[in-house]
């Protein structure tokens, strides 16, 4: 047996309290090591991972995750190392240009997704009729809602569920890189289709391509990012699948008057334009760190995260911290399972994932539940039949795509100030009750007064979307699992929001048929009131967690969760103080002592 592995055999693990609790207690070190030990064992950990050359900059990094470091007096740090730590306190946001490059071009992926969703949005007035299906038959309503909702069946039980093999064999990079192809063929077979058949598997072909995109994009956003910023920067996500949707709806405008043949072929051919820089870019970022160290390569590892973090030091606390944090889950927890099969099986057997799994479904469940991809795939139909002409309820629609976009930059700052359970809380009520005043505005007299008044309420519901329940569930789920799970479970909570997506997509327009417009509103008012419930029981908070340290927040049973909630009172449900906001304390919560 190795030195290193002698200490960590001989070290004493404490697994901490979950999130919640560390929000009223100073230190919760994950384990704990002598001074000595510290160091023989990051020695050792040098040695073993082609790490020699870099024994200096990890000694002083193992110093730092010691339990009451005080910065100024450890050994080693340079003057512009330590202003660099103390910079992620007063200067968060100063991040290498290398990271900002990578977080755009995730952006890229996302501006395919929104776009793709909102080409249909503007092909569901011209399409039925070009392509026979205009009839108003049962067969006809639910052949365009299977045409609708094409992208998100192919995401559910196709594209995310690729992104585990893919990403293991080629890695995030060449992972992002094969689904954008995928999108690429998706969109030109569409805008070619001859026949609602063909049209359907182009659909496929691209819900494939963006299942794969949105299980991989969001979790090498998660995995590049700082855990101070994280949440900011993975809200890129949603901002620009919002921006997308926003160009989407102003391309529907821009082709207006190409003709009734023409005009939806391109607008599901307009989608692929920001693939083109996508396919070239994703070469120029470094690949994930995380992914690097699921295969042993910490020297890779430190390679990447020295490029996306302003110092070496930064990067090789990051690293060390990981490398123990690795090691205690193994001797915790036991292997990692390695097929495909017992990765998926352990997020149902292993209590910490199952944990996880719930809070993951809650989230994208919810983000359903509340209605805004009804909105998004049929706002022009419905302000179409509520009396807009065909030109208004596209500008209508624009509108509607630029405060989804305009409303998602206050999740950039709210995600890491008040948390991703917070905002959840916050804005589902106020959702719930705009629905419900929105589904009041079809009894009113038809007239522009109704309309405005129509409008308005669909506006605020999405401005109230953008900061809130649009942003939290794609960078939460791509948070909470472990390493070794991560891209199974990124999958299980993507193909849990398209499968929700497809269903609500495809019973909509015989639920307008049935219900009207007036308690189909009404019924997505209920449900956002569902969906803050089911947020309060089972969403636990991750604000300014790392990642190496997730399994404290998951260790509970959801019993005991919500018996917390009820014990701490009503005052705590949307409402919470967490100590140590600064880069010493949430290290050393971390420490080894």
């Amino acid at each position: 047996m190795s030195k290193l592995s002698e200490e960590i055999e001989d070290a004493d693990f404490r697994v901490a309290p979950p999130a919640e609790q560390l929000e009223d207690s100073e230190s919760q070190p994950l384990r704990t090591l002598s001074q000595d030990a510290s160091e023989e064992v990051v020695q050792d950990f040098a040695a073993s991972h082609g790490l020699t050359h870099e024994l200096d900059v990890l000694q002083k990094a193992a110093a730092l995750l010691q339990e009451d470091v005080v910065l100024e007096h450890t050994p080693g740090v340079s003057p512009s190392e330590l202003r660099a730590l103390r910079r992620e306190i007063t200067h968060k946001w100063q991040q290498p240009r290398t990271l900002y490059f990578t977080i755009f071009v995730c952006s890229l992926g996302a501006i395919e997704q929104g776009w793709a969703q909102t080409g249909m949005n503007g092909a569901n007035l011209y399409l039925p009729a070009s392509l026979g299906i205009d009839l108003g038959s049962t067969h006809d309503s639910f052949v365009l809602g299977l045409i609708n909702s094409g992208i998100y069946l192919a995401n559910a039980i196709l594209g995310s569920w690729l992104a585990e093999p893919v990403n293991n064999r080629i890695g995030r990079k060449g992972a992002i890189f094969s689904a954008i192809a995928l999108c690429l063929v998706g969109n030109l077979g569409s805008a070619l289709s001859w026949s609602w058949p063909v049209l359907l598997i182009f659909r496929i072909i691209l819900g494939t391509g963006l299942g794969l995109n949105a299980s991989t994009v969001s979790v090498f956003a998660v995995e590049s990012a700082p855990a101070y910023i994280r949440g900011g920067l993975a809200v890129s996500w949603q901002m620009f699948t919002a921006f997308g949707i926003f160009l989407g709806f102003l391309a529907n405008v821009t082709f207006y008057d190409y003709g009734p043949d023409v005009v939806w072929r391109l607008q599901l051919a307009a989608p692929l334009i920001p693939t083109i820089p996508l396919l070239m870019a994703i070469w120029l970022c470094p690949e994930s760190p995380a992914w690097h160290i699921k295969r042993g390569r910490y020297d890779l590892a430190f390679a990447s995260l020295s490029q996306l973090r302003n110092t070496k030091l930064q990067a090789a606390c990051e690293l060390y911290a990981n490398f123990l944090s690795q090691r205690r889950h193994s001797k915790t927890l036991g292997s990692s399972p390695q097929s495909y099969l017992g990765k998926l099986t352990s997020l149902f057997t292993v209590a910490r994932n199952r944990h996880a799994v719930l809070a993951s479904y809650t989230v994208m469940l919810s983000q359903q539940l509340c209605g805004i991809n009804i909105i998004a795939f049929y706002s022009s139909s419905i302000f179409e039949s509520s009396g807009f002409s065909a030109l208004a309820a596209l500008w209508a629609s624009v509108v509607f795509g630029l405060v989804n976009f305009l409303g998602a930059f206050p999740a950039i700052f709210t995600m890491d100030k008040f948390g991703r359970r917070r905002l959840l809380l916050w804005t589902l009520p106020f959702m719930a009750l705009v629905m419900a005043f929105a589904s009041l505005t079809f009894s009113l007299p038809k007239g522009t007064a109704q309309l405005i008044i129509l409008a308005g309420l669909i506006y605020l519901f999405c401005a109230l979307y953008s900061p809130g329940v649009g942003p939290v569930p794609v960078p939460y789920s791509a948070e909470i699992y472990p390493s070794a799970v991560r891209e199974v479970g990124m999958a299980l909570a993507i193909s849990t929001a398209s499968t929700w997506a497809t269903i609500l997509s495809v019973t909509f327009p015989s639920l307008l048929a049935g219900l009207g417009e007036q308690r189909s509103f009404g019924l997505y008012a209920a449900l956002n009131v569902l969906a803050w419930f089911l947020c309060w029981t089972f969403v636990r908070e991750t604000k300014a967690v790392e990642l190496e340290r997730m399994d404290m927040v998951f260790t509970s049973s959801p019993s005991s969760f919500v018996a917390d909630q009820w014990s701490e009172g009503p005052k705590t449900w949307i409402s919470r103080r967490r100590r140590g906001e600064g880069w010493q304390e949430v290290r050393q919560e971390d420490a080894p002592g």
